[in-house]
């Protein structure tokens, strides 16, 4: 298809992509102020949810919502198996076609801020609806027949694949009893993101050979599909709902999942008020320090997994080791990272979300001096690059898959979406600054660059540790008060 011109019909075909998704937001937008008319205004007690069992109906969420986060990963981890054949065909160099994969995390910056807003918006059901529906329409990049089309293709692509995530955890930590909140979330989190590079590297195998790297894109058509086909088990949040007014609605997801909630007559101390206040404004006055805290190690954590590991093969090379012998210990590296997701989760839930979460960036710092330790007292070698790198795996795995749903749990209902989605954007910003940095050299140096980056990160981890508060166990009402009393 390379160099086949675009014909009028096709230019038509592409502009009813975004004018259908334009009229689907519009048809997503709820009627806040008909729904409210005779709907019931009295205060629910969400404390009944949040002492409740987990049953079928939670578990039917989870599994939809599994999915969903296996479709997000899966997309973006498509990249680095495109590349190497649009290359060819389109006879372009490597450099040239790695731009492909920095127009994708400036899309999905965009996108984990959008989409968050809109999810305060619309609705946590609305936006991840809206977002398969831009997987499903951007799968068009398989049919480009030119390299600057599938650049603007692939910023769409961003643009959904990076809204996905945070509204995911956002619906999943509204929904979740608070005793089992937080381990489920991260292992969401780190499951969702294994199966998707594993599904990425799989269809790569199998269909590649066969039909090109085209095929790949193509891949969002079913996978959007699927997302939509299991939107019957994805419910909208009652919380959302409520801080919306419609207390009908709420309370009948509260009773599809919960079985009997609270009557209108309840004696139950009534929760506090929601605050209404707008983003900027509750985050200089409430979140200040944990934003900051938060938004920095993701924009660290994005320069070490998209600059300081993406380079780590080419400056092993450097240093005599062949490629082979370099792909082997990687790949050593990442077989002792797979426990790690495990220990995560159990730390989470027994210990303390905030103080597993610190733990393991001041780990990552630690893994990267390591490097620059090793460097200075000349002890590099195959064992103790495996030794390092391991550290680094895990430890990184492990923080980005707390970050988001501490983040998830800790922002007010009105604000979560949005919240939520400026964390996950902070890690794909991070993203492009490491490859900017990697474009400067920086990362040419190993011991070096490991140092620049430490140092950061062992400060927002002290930030992280004087701001945060543990959220284990904990109703997401106690951990707004708490943050507001201070």
């Amino acid at each position: 298809m390379m160099g086949m011109p675009m014909s009028n019909t096709m230019l038509v075909g592409m502009a009813m992509i975004p004018m259908g998704l334009l009229f689907a937001c519009y048809g997503l937008m709820p009627r806040l102020a008909l729904l409210r008319q005779d709907n019931c205004s009295a205060t629910i007690h969400f404390h009944v949810a949040d002492h409740s069992p987990l049953n079928w109906e939670h578990f039917k969420l989870v599994l939809a919502l599994l999915v969903a986060v296996i479709v997000d990963v899966m997309k973006p981890a498509t990249l680095g198996f495109v590349m190497p054949g649009m290359a060819n065909e389109y006879q372009i160099s490597s450099e040239s076609v790695g731009s492909l994969a920095l127009i994708a995390l400036t899309g999905t910056v965009f996108g984990s801020i959008l989409w968050g807003r809109l999810a305060d918006i619309l609705g946590r059901r609305a936006a991840i609806l809206l977002s398969a529906l831009m997987f499903i329409g951007t799968s068009i990049c398989g049919a480009m027949p030119s390299f600057e089309w599938n650049l603007i293709m692939c910023f769409l692509m961003g643009l959904s694949a990076g809204g996905l995530l945070p509204i995911t955890f956002t619906l999943m930590a509204e929904m979740i009893p608070a005793r089992h909140r937080g381990w489920l979330l991260v292992a969401l989190g780190g499951v969702g993101t294994a199966a998707g590079y594993l599904l990425a590297s799989g269809a790569a195998a199998i269909l590649e050979p066969l039909f090109s790297w085209r095929i790949l894109w193509m891949l969002g058509l079913p996978t959007g599909i699927a997302v939509i086909m299991l939107n019957r088990y994805i419910p909208e949040s009652p919380r959302f709902l409520a801080n919306a007014g419609l207390g009908k609605e709420a309370r009948a997801v509260l009773a599809r999942y919960n079985g009997q909630v609270d009557s209108e007559n309840e004696s139950v101390e009534p929760e506090k008020a929601t605050a209404t206040s707008g983003f900027l404004k509750t985050i200089l006055r409430t979140y200040s320090n944990i934003t900051i805290g938060l938004l920095g190690v993701g924009i660290v954590w994005g320069v070490v997994n998209f600059g300081f590991l993406l380079w780590l093969p080419t400056n092993l090379r450097n240093m005599g080791m062949s490629g082979e012998t370099t792909n082997l210990l990687l790949a050593q590296s990442g077989l002792f990272a797979l426990p790690g997701i495990l220990l995560v989760v159990w730390l989470y839930h027994h210990w303390s979300s905030v103080k597993t979460l610190v733990l393991f960036v001041a780990l990552t710092a630690i893994s990267l001096l390591l490097y620059w330790l090793f460097d200075i007292f000349g002890v590099i070698s195959n064992n103790t690059i495996i030794v390092a790198t391991a550290c680094l795996l895990v430890s990184s795995s492990g923080v980005i898959a707390m970050l988001i749903p501490y983040a998830a749990e800790i922002y007010p209902v009105h604000l979560r979406g949005s919240g939520t989605g400026i964390v996950a954007a902070s890690s794909k910003f991070g993203g492009i600054l490491g490859a900017v940095l990697g474009i400067m050299g920086v990362f040419g140096s190993l011991s070096s660059a490991a140092l620049l980056i430490a140092i950061p990160l062992l400060f927002f981890a002290f930030v992280l540790l004087k701001s945060g508060i543990d959220t284990r166990g904990r109703r997401l009402e106690d951990i707004q008060a708490e943050f507001e009393n201070r």
